[in-house]
C-alpha cells in the first residue's frame, strides 16, 4: 500500500510540474473546449450525473451489505466490504494528493471558466472522478460480466467528463482521479484477497491440529 501511494504521489507531482512548465496551455485549452462548447442538455447531464457519484457510491456497498445479510450470503457480504473498502481507500489517498498539491479549481485561476457548481475542496486530482471510477472497478472486478463493466464504466466516464463539463476540473485532474480510483480498488482486491487466503489457512491449519 505504501509503495502505491508513494508511486501515485511521485507520478502526481511530476505531472503537476510537467503541466505548468510545457503542457499548461493543453490543459486549460481543453477545458476551455468542453466548458464552453455544449449544449444546455449536455450541461444538464453533467449536472445530474455528477450528483449521482456519491449517492451511487456510497449505496453500492450499503446494498450489497444488506442484501447479503437478508440472505445470508457470506460471498456478497465479503465483496460488500470489498468495495466499501475500496472507497475509504481511494478517499484518503485522494484527499491527501489535494492538500500535498494544493491546485486551485479552474474556474478560480481562469476567469473565462464557468463554474456550474461550488465546490471548497482543492483541485487535483478529481474526487468524483477518483470514487467514480473506484466504484467502477471494483465492482467490475467482483463481478468481471459485460453487463457489469459497461455501465459501470460509462457512468464513471460519465463523471469524470462532467467535471470538465462543469468547470470544476482540468482534464490532467480527471485522468488522475480515474488512475488513483481504478488503483485503488485493485490494491484493495490485492490485500483483500491475502488477508481472506491467511485467514482461510489458520482455518485449516487449526483443523488440522485438532484431528
Amino acid at each position: 500500500m505504501r509503495k502505491f501511494t508513494t508511486i501515485i504521489l511521485l507520478w502526481s507531482t511530476f505531472s503537476i510540474f510537467s503541466t505548468n512548465v510545457t503542457a499548461q496551455n493543453a490543459d486549460i485549452e481543453l477545458l476551455r473546449s468542453i466548458n464552453k462548447n455544449s449544449s444546455t442538455g449536455l450541461r444538464n447531464y453533467s449536472l445530474f450525473i455528477s450528483n449521482t457519484t456519491t449517492v451511487v457510491a456510497v449505496s453500492t456497498p450499503l446494498v450489497m451489505g444488506v442484501v447479503a445479510l437478508i440472505e445470508k450470503n457470506d460471498d456478497l457480504l465479503k465483496n460488500a466490504l470489498y468495495v466499501g473498502v475500496s472507497l475509504g481507500v481511494d478517499g484518503v489517498i485522494t484527499y491527501s494528493m489535494k492538500e500535498l498539491i494544493k491546485r486551485p479549481r479552474p474556474y478560480v485561476t481562469y476567469p473565462d471558466i464557468t463554474g456550474y457548481q461550488t465546490e471548497t475542496s482543492l483541485s487535483f486530482p478529481s474526487g468524483h472522478t477518483s470514487l467514480a471510477f473506484a466504484t467502477a472497478t471494483s465492482l467490475s472486478i467482483k463481478y468481471p460480466k459485460w453487463y457489469v463493466i459497461a455501465p459501470s464504466y460509462f457512468w464513471a466516464c460519465s463523471v469524470g467528463y462532467s467535471r470538465m463539463n462543469l468547470g470544476m476540473h482540468y482534464p490532467s485532474d480527471v485522468l488522475a482521479g480515474a488512475i488513483v480510483g481504478s488503483g485503488s480498488a485493485y490494491v484493495t482486491y490485492l490485500v483483500n484477497n491475502w488477508f481472506w487466503k491467511k485467514n482461510q489457512n489458520k482455518k485449516l491449519i487449526g483443523l488440522q491440529a485438532y484431528l
